[in-house]
């Protein structure tokens, strides 16, 4: 692939980067208007956990769909653009629904999924097919720290509207229209040029049983992908533990009003902008495993300290020390996976460890607001901490091995 393509690629991924923040500043609201409209905290945990289900099914199915494919490209840009169009769904079924809001938004957010984990597996055979192999954290870091600062600066607008809208046409009009963000990233990604992929080899297709005796004598060839994908599953399911308890713990703890809400995530992802720069910078200098034990030591004790706050101002601050730390664990993990797997079948290796991953974002915030319902959200907030810890010590063993 030429220099100038590859110039032309980066381009395009970065303004696509820009347009994922315009529609992702509508994430951080979509729990809190399912509170808002009566949503309990089963229901919360459902939002995240409902898409993991079918991910969890899907997942390794569709990264050997995509492993076919001759050009991702188009599957991934089109995918990410139907996700994205769920936010408009959720701001249309108000207008049309109002006893049932609740679980048409769960149904539609359950069905984003699909498309969801085509955008999951094709994101890191795209990045890693534009990046190259020199160039991961040059590429990555600049992507997400411009979709984080965008995505940082929507949220902030966000919020200060829909404090200023009547409920629930805020919630409404703000996720209508931080949806056409996804436009911007459709028209970028889909010029995305990579070569070709190499065509699988011609051959019978395998049952389910012979399927999964593969994949056992393709892990058992790649054991520091094994040992990857088991550390980083610990700490994911502590990380995702915490997801529906944050906004759960701004309403029902806090509460904390929209533009409040809209503010602690602005901070989260302004500092993102320097962020990532500053891990590139610490990785390349110190190591990928101090970046490692840094980051992911200092999350884990986050959720834990947030139990015992009641102040807006701490949990804002709270929340910009921990974006710092976010951004390093983003660029780690990323390049640790794609570091384990034989790039020849990066299609293959991505799906099971998206499936990995979807385990924990599918068990994790079902047993959060469980256990929130039954001992209360503070000291779920704890217990998330304390896994976050044992996924700490995974990754020091992981180190040692």
């Amino acid at each position: 692939m030429g220099s100038d393509v590859q110039s032309q690629n980066v381009r395009r991924v970065l303004i696509d980067g820009i347009g994922v923040g315009i529609a992702s500043a509508a994430a951080p609201y979509l729990p809190v208007f399912l509170t808002r409209l009566g949503a309990d905290n089963f229901a919360i945990g459902l939002l995240t956990s409902m898409p993991a289900l079918a991910g969890l099914i899907f997942a390794v199915p569709l990264g050997q769909f995509l492993a076919r494919q001759r050009n991702i490209v188009p599957w991934y840009s089109l995918s990410r653009f139907l996700v994205v169009l769920c936010y408009t769904l959720t701001g249309l079924v108000p207008f049309f629904v109002t006893d049932y809001a609740v679980l048409m938004i769960l149904l539609i957010w359950a069905l984003a999924t699909i498309p969801q984990t085509i955008v999951n597996v094709g994101f890191t055979v795209v990045m890693a097919g534009v990046a190259g192999p020199e160039g991961r954290f040059y590429l990555m870091s600049r992507r997400w720290s411009s979709l984080g600062i965008t995505s940082a600066i929507v949220v902030a607008v966000a919020g200060i509207v829909l404090d200023r809208i009547v409920f629930p046409l805020n919630f409404q009009i703000v996720f209508i229209a931080l949806s056409m963000g996804g436009l911007l990233s459709l028209y970028f990604s889909r010029r995305i040029e990579l070569p070709p992929q190499p065509a699988p080899p011609q051959t019978a297709e395998p049952s389910r049983l012979a399927r999964l005796y593969g994949w056992q004598r393709a892990m058992r060839q790649h054991p520091k992908f094994v040992e990857t994908v088991s550390s980083q599953f610990i700490y994911r399911f502590g990380l995702a533990f915490a997801i529906p308890l944050f906004p759960l713990y701004y309403v029902r703890e806090l509460n904390a009003t929209d533009e409040q809400i809209g503010f602690i995530a602005t901070v989260g992802g302004a500092v993102l902008l320097g962020a990532y720069f500053f891990w590139a910078r610490v990785t390349k200098k110190r190591g990928i495993r101090f970046a490692l034990l840094t980051t992911t030591a200092a999350l884990a004790f986050y959720p834990i300290i947030m139990a015992f706050t009641q102040q807006i101002e701490i949990v804002i601050a709270l929340a910009g020390l921990a974006g710092i730390f976010a951004a390093g664990i983003d660029l780690v993990l990323f390049d640790m996976v794609v570091s384990s797997y034989p790039q020849d079948q990066a299609a293959t290796f991505v799906g099971i460890q998206q499936t990995t991953v979807y385990l924990a974002t599918f068990i994790a915030p079902l047993a959060a607001t469980t256990l929130a319902t039954n001992i209360g959200i503070p000291q779920a907030l704890i217990v998330a901490g304390a896994i976050r810890l044992v996924g700490f010590a995974a990754f020091v063993l992981f180190g040692r091995a």
